[in-house]
């Protein structure tokens, strides 16, 4: 009788020819428990996902009660759905005002087509920005827009017309001009290695985009509901996107995206052609309705306002002779080491010590944190612990 990591490898496609093949039985709070009831400190969050921990029970609860009342109904748009509307309602509600109509998709990555198409629509362009080291996703639309050429360049042709500018060096915005449909930009840059962009950018990169038309596509896939210490992570910089990318933990878990804009730009998809973007299971009740919880959770409890104090905690704590630095903005943080294979042997150390954490794709000397936000105190000063002495297993002080 095979096992279940050999039928995992026989029958599930692979990404890489080295996957971690860890066993997990159970999720809860922080925490993921293998067979055997070896608990492992998730310290990524799924990769931004489980921002509220494994099995919150708010978010249960609400899955439980719409699975009851209906799943899918009909594709996207046409039919009304109390927890997409009630979801966007909310969601609408702490947003600026000019973000008031949500396109619900599956994932970040369908957001992200979903923008691009949406901006070039409403202004008539063709030509894009984006920035080097960027991550928007693995789609054709999404990948074309990615600033790290090892990723992509095995899928060309990919879309024309994008160009690339550096992220955070005010001189490449003379590239945004009168033809530019877009520039998507991540507020946080993440798979870069948590790049935090000073405000003085990112208030001349709105008013140049203001200045010539350009859509402002903000991508929080990674930093918004609280991540970094704020509900979304413009609000550090004192901007307000065009088109607002979310996903990840807007879901409590389940899998959900959305592109979120006007209502003016937005209608720019409803005609010429009409259904102007489609999905068949965008919006999924269920997923709405986890998101709708989770939401309500984190408006309704201090997790936000914690953020900067736990940041801290981490800072103080991860102090060893070979970390160069430490990087990020709340619970999104990087730790840069020497380079890759450091990086991997302390990262495999730190999981069979029971602590989950992972590495960047443009950026593999640096390892990721991003915990649930739900993490004590305690707990950090335990990570802490498992990761210094991680290091210092592989690095003498």
């Amino acid at each position: 009788m095979p096992t279940l990591r050999q039928l995992f490898l026989a029958n599930n496609a692979q990404t890489t020819n080295f996957p971690l093949l860890l066993e997990f039985e159970r999720a809860e709070g922080i925490y993921m428990y293998n067979a055997e009831g070896k608990p492992y400190i998730d310290l990524i969050s799924g990769i931004g996902v489980s921002s509220l921990g494994h099995s919150n029970p708010y978010v249960i609860d609400a899955i439980k009660q719409q699975v009851d009342k209906y799943m899918h109904l009909m594709v996207y748009g046409e039919y009304v759905q109390t927890p997409q509307v009630r979801f966007a309602e909310k969601l609408v509600s702490v947003l600026p005002d000019n973000l008031q109509s949500v396109y619900f998709t599956n994932s970040g990555a369908e957001a992200v087509e979903g923008a691009l198409k949406l901006a070039k629509r409403f202004t008539g362009r063709q030509q894009v920005v984006a920035c080097h080291n960027s991550y928007h996703g693995s789609t054709h639309g999404a990948l074309s827009v990615m600033g790290n050429e090892e990723f992509k360049q095995a899928y060309r042709p990919l879309l024309p017309g994008v160009n690339f500018i550096r992220f955070n060096n005010p001189k490449d915005l003379e590239f945004i001009t009168e033809e530019t449909a877009c520039v998507i930009i991540e507020t946080i840059q993440g798979e870069a290695g948590i790049r935090v962009p000073d405000i003085a950018y990112m208030q001349a990169l709105r008013a140049r985009c203001t200045a010539t038309g350009t859509l402002l596509i903000l991508d929080e896939i990674q930093a918004a509901f609280g991540r970094t210490g704020k509900l979304f992570a413009f609000e550090h910089f004192d901007i307000v996107p065009d088109i607002l990318l979310l996903a990840k933990a807007l879901g409590g878990g389940m899998p959900i995206g959305a592109f979120i804009s006007s209502t003016q730009i937005m209608d720019a998809l409803k005609e010429n052609p009409i259904l102007g973007h489609i999905t068949t299971f965008g919006g999924h009740p269920v997923c709405c309705a986890a998101g709708l919880a989770a939401l309500e959770f984190l408006l309704n409890t201090d997790l936000v306002s914690g953020v900067a104090e736990k940041e801290a905690l981490f800072r103080t704590l991860l102090v060893h002779p070979a970390i160069h630095e430490v990087r990020g903005k709340g619970l999104m943080m990087a730790i840069e080491l020497e380079n890759f294979d450091l990086n991997k042997k302390i990262i495999d150390r730190c999981i069979e010590n029971g602590v989950i954490t992972d590495w960047f794709l443009h950026c593999s000397n640096s390892m990721r944190l991003a915990p649930p936000l739900i993490i004590t105190h305690d707990e950090i000063r335990k990570a802490c612990q498992i990761i210094i002495e991680a290091i210092g297993y592989f690095c003498v002080s």
